[in-house]
C-alpha cells in the first residue's frame, strides 16, 4: 500500500492482510503474537485448553473451540456484535464432567440476536445449605446434580436504541443424588430426577465498546424467570435478577470496572437453582440463599504493549427471608492477576487471575472479561 493512502478501517485492513501462516498469528503493527487475521479467515477459530482450579470441583481442565466472525470495522458501541460459536467440554479430579455446545447469532442488521445453548453434565459438589446452617457449614454433604439442558433465547433491539427486549425458554432434567441419608438434618427433600421449565422474558441496556474486553460502556439487564409445571416443569416457582456493569476508563491505559447484581427466588425452587454468590475467590454454589446480591471492582492498567496488570476486590451476601433477612451468609475477595492482547482487531485479552477467599485460593484462567455477557 503507498504512503500516500488513507488507512483502511479495521475489517478492510482485515480484508487485505496478507494469508499466509505467519501472518495469520503476528501482527502487521508490532510483531506480537495476534490471532485476529486467523479469526478472520472462514476456518478462523481460537482453540481453548484453560486448566480448572475452581475449588468446589478440584482441578482439572476444559477444552473446546470458538468461532468468532470478523469484527464490523469501526462500529459504533453497543452495535455490530460478532457471532460467536463454542463447543467444549470438562473434567475434573473429583469425577465432574461436561459438554456443551453454543451459538450466538445477529440478523436482520443487527436488531435481532438468537442464542441457543445444550448441556450434558455430572457435577460433584458440596451442600452447606441454604443461607446460613450451623449443621452443614462445617460439615457438608456431597451431592450429584447430572443434567440435561437446553436454552433458545431471542433479543431484539427497540428502535434505533441501545435497549433490548428479550424472551427466553429454558428445559432441564437432573437427577439429583445426595451421598448421605435422607433424613439428613438441613437436607432438601430431593433425591430423585427433577424437571424444570420456564420462560425467562428480559430488558436489557448495552453500551460496551466490546464484548470481550471492554474499556468504556454500561451493560444492565432485568431477568425473570417464571417456572411451572404447564411449561414443562415439576413445581412452580420464580427468579428476578438485575445486573449492572459500568467501565469507566481513568487513563487511556487504566480501565476501571464496576459489577453489581442480586437475584431473588420464590416459590418451590428447587435447592440447586437458588441463587449463590458468584465471586472469584468464592466456591460455586458454597454460599447460597433465597436471596443474593453481590458487588466486584476491577482496575485494570496496560502496563507494557499488550499486557496488563489487574487487581480486583468483591463482597457478597446470601441470606433467606427477603424482610427478616434471616441466615446470613457474607464472603469478602480480592485478588490479582494479568492479562495479555491476544486479538486486537476484537478488543480480545486473555489472562489469569489469582483469587483470595476465606476458604481458598483459586486460579482462573479468563477469556476476555470475568464478566462478559452475551
Amino acid at each position: 500500500m503507498a504512503a500516500a493512502s488513507p488507512p483502511a478501517a479495521d475489517g478492510e485492513a482485515l480484508k487485505s492482510a496478507p494469508t499466509d501462516t505467519a501472518s495469520n498469528f503476528r501482527s502487521a503493527d508490532d510483531g506480537w503474537l495476534d490471532v485476529s487475521r486467523f479469526l478472520d479467515q472462514s476456518y478462523g477459530f481460537i482453540p481453548l485448553v484453560i486448566p480448572i482450579t475452581e475449588p468446589a470441583v478440584g482441578y482439572g481442565a476444559a477444552g473446546g473451540l470458538a468461532f468468532i466472525d470478523k469484527p464490523f470495522g469501526q462500529a459504533q458501541a453497543g452495535y455490530g456484535r460478532p457471532n460467536i460459536t463454542v463447543v467444549g467440554g470438562l473434567a475434573t479430579e473429583n469425577g465432574t464432567w461436561g459438554v456443551m455446545a453454543g451459538d450466538m447469532r445477529h440478523w436482520m442488521g443487527d436488531r435481532l440476536q438468537t442464542l441457543v445453548g445444550v448441556v450434558r453434565a455430572s457435577v460433584n459438589l458440596d451442600f452447606y445449605g441454604i443461607g446460613r446452617d450451623n449443621a452443614l457449614k462445617d460439615h457438608p454433604v456431597s451431592y450429584t446434580l447430572e443434567p440435561v439442558a437446553g436454552l433458545v433465547r431471542a433479543k431484539y433491539r427497540l428502535g434505533g436504541s441501545k435497549f433490548w427486549a428479550g424472551l427466553g425458554y429454558a428445559l432441564a432434567t437432573t437427577q439429583v443424588t445426595f451421598d448421605a441419608p435422607v433424613a439428613t438434618p438441613g437436607l432438601p427433600d430431593v433425591q430423585r430426577t427433577s424437571r424444570v421449565g420456564g420462560l425467562t422474558p428480559s430488558l436489557s441496556y448495552d453500551s460496551r465498546n466490546n464484548i470481550f474486553t471492554p474499556m468504556s460502556g454500561t451493560f444492565v439487564e432485568v431477568t425473570a424467570g417464571f417456572f411451572s409445571p404447564a411449561l414443562g416443569g415439576d413445581s412452580e416457582f420464580q427468579r428476578y435478577s438485575l445486573i449492572a456493569i459500568h467501565y469507566l476508563p481513568l487513563h487511556e491505559d487504566v480501565t476501571m470496572g464496576v459489577r453489581g447484581d442480586a437475584t431473588v427466588s420464590s416459590g418451590d425452587v428447587p435447592f440447586y437453582m437458588r441463587p449463590f454468590i458468584f465471586l472469584r475467590g468464592a466456591p460455586v454454589m458454597r454460599y447460597q440463599g433465597e436471596e443474593v446480591a453481590q458487588v466486584e471492582a476491577e482496575v485494570r492498567w496496560q502496563c507494557w504493549k499488550r499486557f496488563s496488570l489487574v487487581g480486583f476486590a468483591g463482597y457478597g451476601a446470601a441470606w433467606n427471608d427477603f424482610e427478616r433477612i434471616d441466615n446470613t451468609s457474607t464472603v469478602v475477595t480480592g485478588g490479582t492477576g494479568f492479562r495479555y492482547e491476544i486479538a486486537r482487531a476484537y478488543g480480545l485479552h486473555m489472562g489469569v487471575d489469582v483469587a483470595f477467599g476465606p476458604d481458598v485460593t483459586a486460579i482462573y484462567v479468563q477469556f476476555g472479561s470475568a464478566w462478559m455477557r452475551p
